[in-house]
C-alpha cells in the first residue's frame, strides 16, 4: 500500500524525495489535479510572469522515475474514507498505508467576467497574454501577489489601477503603519492606488467600486488572498479549523490515524510562538515536507516541528524578506528610514526576544534576525535599534540563549 501524498506541488514533492533520502523502500504514490508535470509556484510571480523564463523552467528538475516515485498527473482526489484508509479519486479508489495531505490552497476569487488569478502554470501563461498585449488592468488586492503582478505588469507597460480595501498595501500582513511607505513604490511605478474602496461589482469593461466610481479595464487580476484546499475532506473525519485548514499536530499528523498534512493546506502548533500558525509559503511547504517524512520513517525519535517561518517578494525593484511571526502586542522597532539608500528593517520584539523581523533590501538584518528567533537569544533595544550596527551585536553580553 505504502504512502500516497495528494498534492504535486512543493510540499507533495519534497515530502516524496524526503521519504526516499531518508531510506524509505515502499511504493510512493504522488497524485496531483494538474495535467502538468510536477512545477514549482513561486517562478510564477516572478521569472515567469515577466517573460524572463519559460514554462518549462519551473518543472522539477527531478528523476521521479529513477526515485521510484510514482506521478499521477491529472488524478483529482474526491474524498477519504479513513476507517478503510481509502483515498477516492477521479481514477478510481486508491489503498494506502500512509497518506499525506499536500493540497496547498485555493485563490480566493470574485465573481464575474474577465477575471484572473495567480496561483497556476495556466494562470500565469494567460496572464503572460495580457501583459504581452499590453492591456488596461485592475488588479484587486495590494498584498503580495498584487505588488508582485503589479511590477511585471507595469515593466510590461501595462496601465495599472490597484484596489486596496484597507488604508495601506500588505494589510492583512503587517501593521499600516509599518508598510504605508510601500505606498510610494507604486506612485514611483507609475501604477494607480486606491486604498479604502472596495469592488462592489466586476464586468467585462472593469469594476464598480462601493464609492460610486468605476474603473474601465480589459482584464481584473484577484489577489485578495487564498484558502487552504481541503473541501474534498468534508465529511472525512479530519478535524478543519475555522480557516478550512487541517488542524496537524506538533508532528503534522491529522486527527484521524495513519494521515499527515504539510504545507498551505495544514496549521500546526507553535511552541515557539504559543499559537496555532498557518503558513502559506514555499519555505514552510520545504521544512514540513521533511518533518513528515522523518516522523514517518523515523516515528518517536522525530522532533516537533515548530520552524521560524520565512517569506520573501521581488516587487517594485525592491527585495522584501520576513522571518518569524509576530503579533499585535510585540513591539515593533524600526533599524533605518524608509527613503534611506541602505534599506531598512522593522523588528518584533517580545520582551528582549526578538521575534520577528521584516527587511527591505537590507538581507544582512533577515540573516542574523532570523538566527536571532531561532535561538532565542536576549537582546539590547537600542543596539536593535541602531542601524549601524550588524543586528547580531544587540545580543546581550552575558545571558544564556534558548529557544523559549
Amino acid at each position: 500500500m505504502g504512502v500516497v501524498i495528494v498534492g504535486a506541488g512543493a510540499a507533495g514533492v519534497h515530502s516524496a524525495v524526503a521519504l526516499r533520502e531518508r531510506g524509505y523502500a515502499g511504493s510512493v504514490t504522488l497524485i496531483g489535479g494538474e495535467p502538468h508535470r510536477p512545477y514549482d509556484r513561486p517562478p510564477l510571480s516572478k521569472a515567469v510572469l515577466r517573460g524572463q523564463g519559460r514554462p518549462d523552467d519551473v518543472v522539477f528538475g527531478i528523476d521521479f522515475e529513477g526515485l521510484g516515485i510514482q506521478v499521477e498527473s491529472g488524478r483529482t482526489a474526491l474524498g477519504l474514507r479513513p476507517g478503510e484508509r481509502q483515498l477516492l479519486t477521479s481514477r478510481g479508489d486508491l489503498t494506502y498505508e500512509t497518506l499525506v495531505l499536500a493540497t496547498g490552497a485555493d485563490p480566493v476569487r470574485l465573481p464575474g467576467d474577465g477575471t484572473h488569478v495567480l496561483r497556476t502554470l495556466g494562470d500565469a501563461e494567460r496572464l503572460r497574454g495580457v501583459l504581452d498585449e499590453r492591456r488596461d488592468v485592475v488588479v484587486v488586492g495590494a498584498g503580495w501577489i498584487g505588488a508582485e503582478f503589479t511590477t511585471a505588469a507595469r515593466e510590461a507597460g501595462c496601465r495599472v489601477t490597484v484596489i486596496e480595501a484597507a488604508g495601506a498595501p500588505l494589510a492583512g500582513a503587517l501593521p499600516a503603519e509599518v508598510t504605508a511607505p510601500m505606498a510610494a513604490w507604486y506612485e514611483r511605478a507609475g501604477a494607480l492606488l486606491r486604498t479604502g474602496t472596495k469592488v462592489a461589482a466586476v464586468d467585462a469593461g472593469g469594476v464598480s467600486l462601493s464609492d460610486g466610481t468605476r474603473v474601465r479595464a480589459d482584464a481584473v487580476v484577484v489577489g485578495v488572498g487564498a484558502r487552504p484546499a481541503t473541501g474534498w475532506l468534508a465529511g472525512s473525519g479530519i478535524a478543519l479549523g475555522a480557516r478550512g485548514d487541517v488542524l496537524a499536530d506538533e508532528h503534522l499528523r491529522a486527527s484521524v490515524p495513519g494521515v499527515y498534512a504539510v504545507g498551505d493546506c495544514a496549521s500546526f502548533p507553535s511552541g515557539r510562538y504559543g499559537a496555532r500558525l498557518l503558513v502559506h509559503h514555499w519555505d514552510n511547504a520545504l521544512l514540513g515536507a521533511k518533518a513528515v517524512a522523518a516522523h514517518i520513517t523515523g516515528g518517536g525519535d522525530a522532533a516537533a516541528y515548530d520552524p521560524v517561518p520565512y517569506f520573501w517578494s521581488e516587487q517594485f525593484g525592491h527585495f522584501v524578506q520576513y522571518a518569524g511571526h509576530h503579533s499585535a502586542d510585540d513591539t515593533a522597532m524600526w533599524r533605518g528610514a524608509p527613503d534611506s539608500a541602505d534599506g531598512w528593517s522593522v523588528c518584533w520584539l517580545r520582551d528582549d526576544r526578538l521575534v520577528a523581523v521584516l527587511t527591505v533590501d537590507r538581507s544582512r538584518d533577515l540573516a542574523q534576525g532570523r538566527r536571532l528567533i531561532t535561538s532565542g537569544a536576549a537582546v539590547d533595544l537600542e543596539r536593535v535599534a541602531a542601524a549601524d550596527l550588524p543586528l547580531k551585536a544587540a545580543v546581550r553580553a552575558g545571558v544564556a540563549t534558548g529557544a523559549r
